[in-house]
């Protein structure tokens, strides 16, 4: 290992990222559970604090255990969230098996959409992770207070062209569906996230993350 790969850079809520974390945004690289786990609060807590309310954003560790924690457990987990109150639920999935592990080869995006009755699966790679999500969904459902029966719905969304780069797209997808509930008036997925949009939200990660490291105002 690189000498000060584990060298902390940001404490923030309950991220913690190290030198190794922040090597992975210089790419091409898959960015783990850690970064995306990063993005989700800042935008729970930041971005999107104007609508926390109406949003929950379940980070990919958590998601992990609720997806293989046995059914009796599953409420240990979602109870703190207090998600009955939430019109939309973001989750970051991915298809490893490895018992309250993460890791993988595959993020895609799942979002419950109260308003609609149904969860939305963002998946950048075609349907790879639908297996995953489906599972998540099944877990997810009898905490949710939802009405109706459980549907999920595989939307269309932009695809990757690599085998790196999905959880930029689980980040990009989240932050633009965002932008819909804040009311803004954001174009269609496929014309807002493109390449060179994914590419570059590598830096804005980076550069994000040492300003807060730094003390800089977000």
């Amino acid at each position: 290992m690189a000498a000060g790969s584990e060298e902390k850079v940001l404490s923030y809520h309950d991220s913690l990222l190290r030198n190794n974390d922040l090597l992975l945004l210089d790419g091409p690289h898959w960015l783990n559970d850690k970064l995306i786990g990063f993005a989700f609060e800042y935008f729970e807590y930041e971005r999107f604090k104007r609508i926390a309310d109406k949003v929950a954003f379940i980070g990919a560790e958590v998601t992990q255990c609720i997806k293989l924690s046995n059914d009796s457990e599953v409420g240990m987990f979602i109870e703190p969230l207090n998600l009955p109150q939430k019109d939309y639920v973001f989750m970051a999935v991915n298809n490893n098996q490895a018992q309250m592990t993460t890791g993988g080869t595959h993020w895609s995006l799942l979002v419950y959409n109260r308003p609609e009755g149904k969860f939305s699966h963002y998946d950048s790679v075609g349907s790879s992770n639908q297996s995953p999500a489906m599972s998540l969904s099944c877990k997810l459902h009898p905490f949710l207070t939802a009405a109706g029966d459980l549907t999920l719905v595989a939307e269309e969304c932009p695809q990757q062209e690599n085998d790196y780069d999905c959880g930029l797209y689980v980040i990009c997808l989240a932050e633009q569906l965002c932008r819909h509930i804040m009311g803004e008036r954001v174009e269609s997925l496929h014309a807002k996230i493109t390449k060179t949009v994914v590419g570059n939200k590598r830096k804005e990660l980076k550069s994000l993350i040492l300003a807060l490291a730094s003390g800089s105002p977000s």
